[in-house]
């Protein structure tokens, strides 16, 4: 029983960590190109409000960075402290993965953020332009590395076990691991949404507070052009995502799609309280032939049900069947009303020619949907990794046997900490974001000389 009340308080501790951490990597990933394509149109054009857009979202991303690098060291240590089977299983495997991303992203990093950050005014503009570019490579490249270890945990292969301990046989394997590619795609796109809100967001908050500048402008239809392109996109890479997962983790689909048995003509289920004691789903209003549709593009396709993944004996292996269930639908009812709002400030500003077109009412609902990716990365994030159980590494290690023999007190109080100080640093990060919201919409109507981003002469190509 102790070893059970270990393993449930290190699931939730760690999830506590990562679900914080991911918060911030998910804005830098893309914030860092938007802040590229900020300074190649000011490089082109010279038009200062480009410079102003950049100098506004350069402290978002010094800030999210900032945050993300705290907790993921803080997140690494359970490695060690909460999960040494982990690394005593596969570490092999794990540990070199880890360690690409520190030579490759950290040290772009490293090199390049000080002169990102506070290089404008001393180093000429072409080495700032390319620090900030340097340093958007870093943020996809630790992309990158972790998301092949963690595809690779989903879809494990290019490895083999001796004495219980993995040892590789194929890096190319590993690196290009089943998942791999939609699992990337689908977080960069995903990164890129949340951006998208959150610019979108903020500056329809600005427009609420009288900013009427000409940058306010320019990155409110930034926000709300990125999102109507990329949501879309992300919907297909979703359903190609789905059907490998399908092929690859049919357990997690089944809890997914909350289907007990397999068969075909499987109804899409919209709403339902799945009962796992029972088997069955209750008050469930569903769409007749749905999921076969989604999943097997034919109305009568076969769908794998969740009783196949109970054993003679009783034992369930499929995951928990509510959580993954719920968060599926989290992430994609919010996806759809990306969907739906994008795409009409999108058509209401091409009528209107200007953030002017946008009815009242749609800017009011980019405001609460400025953190409407988080909540959609949050929820993708749990379908996934829930959907995993009961295996860290699907079909190689079990969660229960990475877990250390830590007592449930010392755990417990430690993820009390976390959940405290976590809460702390999540509302100083919203105030902040607000504050620099409040003081650049004050401060809008000053002279462009006046202004940080008021230095021409340091252009290095000439406004066309």
């Amino acid at each position: 029983m102790e070893l059970m009340d270990t393993l449930l308080l290190s699931r939730i501790q760690f999830a506590a960590n990562i679900s914080f951490h991911i918060l911030f990597p998910t804005v830098t990933i893309a914030l860092a190109w938007v802040l590229v394509f900020f300074k190649w149109r000011y490089n082109r054009t010279g038009d200062q409000d480009w410079m102003r857009a950049y100098f506004f979202w350069v402290k978002v991303f010094a800030l999210s960075f900032a945050l993300g690098v705290v907790s993921g060291i803080t997140m690494s240590f359970q490695f060690g402290t909460n999960w040494p089977g982990f690394m005593e299983s596969v570490g092999n495997i794990a540990g070199p993965l880890l360690a690409y991303e520190v030579i490759t992203a950290f040290f772009l990093e490293a090199v390049f953020l000080g002169i990102m950050l506070f290089g404008f005014r001393k180093v000429p503009g072409w080495l700032h332009t390319f620090a900030t570019v340097a340093v958007a490579v870093g943020t996809l490249l630790s992309a990158f590395w972790i998301l092949v270890l963690n595809s690779w945990m989903h879809t494990p292969q290019g490895f083999e076990m001796r004495d219980g301990v993995a040892h590789v046989t194929s890096w190319m394997e590993i690196i290009f691991n089943p998942s791999m590619p939609y699992r990337l795609i689908h977080m960069l796109l995903a990164s890129g949404l949340t951006v998208a809100f959150l610019i979108a967001g903020i500056s329809a908050l600005r427009w609420l507070m009288r900013d009427r500048s000409d940058e306010l402008r320019k990155t409110m239809r930034v926000g709300v052009w990125m999102a109507a392109l990329l949501i879309p996109v992300q919907i297909f890479m979703g359903d190609l995502h789905g059907l490998n997962t399908l092929e690859h983790q049919p357990a997690k689909v089944a809890a997914m799609e909350a289907n007990w048995e397999t068969r075909g003509n499987v109804p899409l289920v919209l709403f339902a309280l799945p009962d796992e004691e029972a088997r069955e789903n209750r008050f469930a209003l569903s769409i007749p032939n749905g999921a076969s549709l989604i999943l097997k593009h034919s109305a009568d396709g076969v769908v794998p049900g969740l009783n196949d993944f109970v054993t003679e004996d009783g034992a369930v292996e499929h995951p928990p069947v509510s959580p993954v269930f719920w968060a599926f639908r989290i992430m994609v009812g919010l996806g759809f009303a990306m969907l739906a709002l994008s795409w009409a400030a999108a058509f209401a500003m091409r009528r209107g020619r200007g953030v002017e077109g946008l009815p009242r009412p749609l800017i009011w609902l980019f405001v609460p949907m400025a953190l409407s990716g988080w909540v959609a990365t949050l929820a993708g994030w749990y379908t996934t990794e829930i959907g995993r159980q009961p295996w860290l590494v699907q079909g190689v290690l079990s969660t229960e046997a990475a877990v250390g023999d830590v007592a449930p007190g010392m755990v417990m109080s430690t993820l009390i900490s976390y959940l405290v100080v976590y809460v702390v640093l999540l509302v100083a990060y919203l105030g902040v974001l607000i504050y620099l919201t409040r003081k650049q919409a004050q401060g809008s109507d000053q002279e462009p000389g006046k202004d940080d981003a008021a230095r021409p002469e340091t252009n290095p190509i000439p406004a066309e």
